[in-house]
């Protein structure tokens, strides 16, 4: 290497060293890691919320789901099956279904007309079919 070489790799180095990203390990044990915030909802998921069936809706087989709004977190709702809770938002759709989903479990509620169900998107298996919430009853 020449003298050149090296004074450009030091120099380098240096900018490095006194960039804010090269924080040592004490700067990181001195503070907290942030919580990463919540992401906002947008308009149309919002306006979809308003949709939303609450309560409980009768499903086949003697089964049941509910759902619920999620106090506190606008927008969001746990839907019940079976012992689990699923914390799920509203995403778009073209059809004008209501659709909620927990992406982080693969889980999707999708609730039409005249009934609605839960499906597991990661397996691409429906878990419960035709619930009907008392609103829906023609």
């Amino acid at each position: 290497m020449n003298h050149k070489s090296v004074i450009a790799v030091v120099a380098a180095i240096s900018a490095l060293c006194a960039s804010p990203l090269a924080a040592t390990a004490a700067d990181k044990a001195a503070k907290p890691a942030a919580k990463p915030a919540a992401s906002a909802l947008s308009a149309d998921q919002l306006s979809t919320a308003e949709r939303v069936l609450v309560g409980q809706s009768r499903c086949e087989f003697d089964q049941s789901v509910n759902v619920a709004p999620v106090p506190d977190r606008k927008g969001h709702f746990h839907v019940e099956f079976k012992g689990k809770t699923f914390d799920m938002v509203p995403e778009a759709t073209t059809t004008g279904a209501v659709r909620l989903e927990d992406k982080k479990n693969g889980m999707m509620w999708l609730q039409i007309a005249n009934k609605s169900m839960l499906m597991n998107s990661k397996i691409g298996q429906r878990m419960v079919d035709n619930c009907v919430h008392p609103s829906q009853r023609a």
